[in-house]
Order: structure tokens, then C-alpha cells, then sequence
């Protein structure tokens, strides 16, 4: 039976439910079970339906959000799925890994009072019915062209841009470094966020639509820039960000130190039965040892929960602001804090101890003064605040650069910000390099999946009108 609109005053905020933290600190499964049908149109039924949808308005993809929640509550699920997808190649995972507090929820105009529509919860809940029930099929584009596009880097912004184009018949090839396409979202993020399964299926789905995946080749090494701009019509640059900002202070060359992302790796190639020698010798497992995670964002924030399951001792994360301040999702602290997590807010690592092996960290309390020209408050340390922090591994998360590009792929035509990142002209997003088009991390700086999301629909429209315009030339030029 269709639910009727506007039930936020009569019917609480619900999640699906979610397992018990000494449940969950023992495994990698995600944390949130299903909802069931009852409950997704009785959450769904909650949206206001306001005339200006602000969750609308702050998801990056533009969403049809208060659509697909309006047909969900009715019970049409299958059209609620295609108003879903018809913006976002990816609603089952964005639904799952989103910071939907800091996004479509955390702006939602019940929310005052009242608490969100559980947005995120039912995005998944859509999706996967979908898979379920056999409505998602492989994209079949109306006539095949002759062009092809070779995309290098298999994550989400390459994965998006993909399946657009392959919708309009092009012929899509994705390089990739790794030898399993995903990119971040295969190795990055744990599987207590977002199952592997739930982005082998859509790899598979890209695959069955024709897309044709190049997996451990890496662009400027097994093959140079140049040659992959002559197998193809044009290439898109989609490679994220993956270089680790590092931390200079005494003692950072002490083994047990690692970066964040080798670390995430590791545990996500185990999990994907893949062999990890690091993992396997103890170098990357966090088992019995004392973690101290350095960073206060997202990508920290999968650090302290995977040290959890994998069984350490103590779990502590050391960040230089305070809670408020913190650029990571609040959800994601307080169920590190419910897994048992320790937070050390306002301080700061000022050295690593130890001979070999680093047995401590030596941090300083931290105050927060005047803000500076972003509005965050700067932090200044406290003299005389010295304390010790037992550390047997240590993992920093403090955010990622991009690799020198141009040096990288020995194409020295490829121009750069002073940040880095791929310079591109904002109107066709190319490059300096004609038909080289850049979406993504390696444009905007490390960002969320969304985004670059957003970023591979939009640069595919971008290449799809040069491609026209160079089909429409080839006649003249013969001539």
C-alpha cells in the first residue's frame, strides 16, 4: 500500500539496523543490514517534498532526490531506480560511502527538529533491489561507432565516464595500473563500508556492456602517453591522486611507520584473497600492536576501524583539531568510538621513538587560535605539552598529492597547476594536450567518489562533442 507524504511529524528517523559494535569489531562485513520494504516506504514517506530540495541543491551529481523517494514511498520501486540512476552511475555505492551528514542529509530542510530522511539508506536499498530482481541490464547503445577512447584508471571518475560513453557507442578502453579495475573504491575503502562484491558487480556490468578493461598496465611505463594517443580518437585522464603527503619530524624513517594507503591496500587484498607479503610477514597488520592513526579525515578514519577487526591491542587516532573542526564524517567517528577507538583531539606528532622500530609517539597539545583566511581556526602549540603514545605501527592519513604526471607518462607537453593537478580548459575540460581530456582527483585535488563521479559524466558529454567534431572534419580533410 502507497504511503502518504510528509510523515516527519508523525514518524521517526530509521536506519536499517545496524550490528553491535563487539559484533562487528570482529569482521569486515558492512555494518548496516537491509531495510525491508515497509520501513524504505515508511522512511521514504518522511520527505516534505519541499519546493526548493536542498539535498538536491548539495549532492554533487544533482539527485532527484525527493523523485525517488516520492515513488519509493508509493511502492514503484522500478521507476524510482531509473529516476536514480538516470543521474549517478553508481547509486548502491554512493549510498554506502556518501557522507550524506555533510551532503543531501545534513541539508535537509526537516532536519531541524525533526532528523533527515535516512536518504543514503534508501539509495542503497533501491539499487539493490534492482540487482536483485534483474531490472539492471548491460548498456546497449543503439548503433556502435568507430571511435575509440582509451581511459586511463579504472576508479570511479573512469568507470562513470566509461559507461556514458559506451551508452553512446564508442569503444572504451580502461588501463589500469592494478589488476583489478575499481580503483579506490576496490582498494581504498574497507569492505565494512562497501562489500567488494557490491563493485565487482558493476565492473562485470561495464564488462557485459563492452567496455574493455587493460588491467596491470601502467600508463608511461608499459605504455607511453604518445602511443596510447595514437591507438585512440582521444583519452581521458582519470587517475586520482595517490601520492601520501608526508610528515618531517625525528625518528619518521623508523620501520613500523607506514603510509595510509598501503596499508588499506594491503587489508583489502587480503580480504579479496590476494596474496600480500607485507600483510603476511606482520609488517601491515595491525594484530597485537599498538595502532596510532595520524589524521583526522576519512581515509584516517578507515584506518582506525580496520586496525579494530584486524585485532589490535589499542586503537588510537591523534589529530591537531578537535572534533567540530575535523574534516571527516561524524558518523564514521562515533562508530570508531562505539568499536572502541580512542581519539586524542588537539595534538600533534612532533617525533617517532624508538631504535629500529618505533615503540612511541611523542606528540604536543595543541590550542586552537584566531581563524585564518578559510575560516578554520589555526592551530598553535602548547609549550611544555609534551606527552608519550605507545606505538607499535603507525599509520599517517594525511591526505594525498598527485604524482608529477608529466614525468610520469615522459610527456613533458602536459601542463600542470601550481598544486599538480592536470590544467585543463574548464569549458571542454582537455587538456593542454589535444583530445587528452583530465576528470577527476587528478584535476580537483583528492575529493569523494561522488565527485568524481560527477566529474566522469560530466568530462564524457565534453569528449563526446569533440569526438562529433572530429568525425564531421575527417570528410573535409580528405577532401
Amino acid at each position: 500500500m502507497a504511503e502518504r507524504m510528509l510523515k516527519f511529524v508523525s514518524v521517526e528517523k530509521g536506519m536499517p539496523d545496524k550490528r553491535q559494535a563487539e559484533a562487528r569489531r570482529s569482521d569486515f562485513n558492512e555494518i548496516y543490514g537491509e531495510f525491508a520494504r515497509e520501513k524504505a516506504a515508511e522512511q521514504s514517506a518522511r520527505c516534505s517534498q519541499c519546493g526548493i530540495p536542498f539535498c538536491q541543491v548539495h549532492c554533487p551529481l544533482q539527485n532527484n532526490i525527493p523523485d525517488w523517494l516520492k515513488l519509493t514511498a508509493e511502492g514503484r520501486l522500478e521507476e524510482a531506480y531509473e529516476v536514480s540512476s538516470a543521474t549517478n552511475n553508481f547509486p548502491e555505492i554512493c549510498g554506502r560511502i556518501c557522507p550524506q551528514d555533510r551532503l543531501c542529509e545534513g541539508n535537509c530542510v526537516i532536519e531541524k527538529g525533526f532528523e533527515s530522511v535516512s536518504i543514503g539508506a534508501v539509495e542503497k536499498y533501491i539499487t539493490d533491489t534492482a540487482f536483485e530482481r534483474g531490472w539492471i541490464k548491460p548498456v546497449k547503445p543503439l548503433r556502435e561507432l568507430d571511435q575509440s577512447i582509451g581511459i586511463v584508471g579504472g576508479g570511479p571518475g573512469g568507470l562513470a565516464a566509461a559507461e556514458q560513453l559506451r551508452r553512446r557507442g564508442y569503444q572504451v578502453h580502461v588501463y589500469d595500473r592494478h589488476d583489478r579495475m575499481g580503483g579506490l573504491m576496490i582498494y581504498g575503502i574497507p569492505n565494512f563500508k562497501l562489500e567488494k562484491p557490491v563493485v565487482e558487480r558493476r565492473t562485470r556490468l561495464l564488462a557485459d556492456s563492452g567496455a574493455t578493461y587493460h588491467s596491470n598496465v601502467e600508463i608511461g611505463r608499459q605504455i607511453s602517453l604518445p602511443e596510447l594517443r595514437n591507438r585512440h580518437d582521444a583519452v581521458l585522464i582519470a587517475t586520482g591522486v595517490y601520492r601520501a603527503r608526508d610528515i618531517k619530524a625525528p625518528g619518521a624513517g623508523l620501520a613500523g611507520i607506514h603510509e595510509a594507503l598501503d596499508y588499506l591496500i594491503a587489508s583489502n587484498r587480503k580480504g579479496l584473497g590476494d596474496p600480500v607479503p607485507a600483510f603476511d610477514d606482520g609488517t601491515l597488520d595491525a594484530r597485537g600492536k599498538n595502532v596510532v592513526v595520524i589524521g583526522g579525515g576519512d581515509t584516517a578514519m578507515d584506518c582506525v576501524r580496520t586496525a579494530v577487526r584486524q585485532g589490535a591491542k589499542s586503537v588510537r587516532c591523534l589529530y591537531r583539531r578537535d572534533r567540530t573542526n575535523m574534516p571527516g564524517s561524524q558518523r564514521e567517528v562515533l562508530h570508531a568510538e562505539e568499536e572502541g577507538v580512542e581519539f586524542l583531539w588537539l595534538s600533534a606528532p612532533e617525533a617517532f621513538l624508538g631504535d629500529r622500530y618505533v615503540r612511541a609517539v611523542r606528540a604536543q597539545r595543541i590550542h586552537l587560535g584566531v581563524a585564518d583566511s578559510t575560516g578554520r581556526q589555526t592551530p598553535s602549540i602548547i609549550e611544555g605539552s609534551h606527552f608519550n603514545v605507545e606505538a607499535d605501527l603507525v599509520i599517517k592519513a594525511l591526505g594525498f598529492d598527485p604524482e608529477d604526471l608529466p614525468v610520469l607518462f615522459n610527456e613533458p607537453e602536459l601542463a600542470v597547476t601550481r598544486w599538480g593537478t592536470l590544467k585543463i580548459d574548464q569549458r571542454t575540460m582537455m587538456t593542454s594536450l589535444d583530445g587528452v581530456f583530465a576528470a577527476g582527483d587528478i584535476v580537483r585535488g583528492a575529493s569523494l567518489v561522488v565527485w568524481a563521479v560527477r566529474d566522469g559524466r560530466d568530462v564524457a558529454d565534453r569528449m563526446r562533442s569533440y569526438l562529433q567534431a572530429k568525425a564531421a572534419a575527417q570528410p573535409l580533410a580528405a577532401d
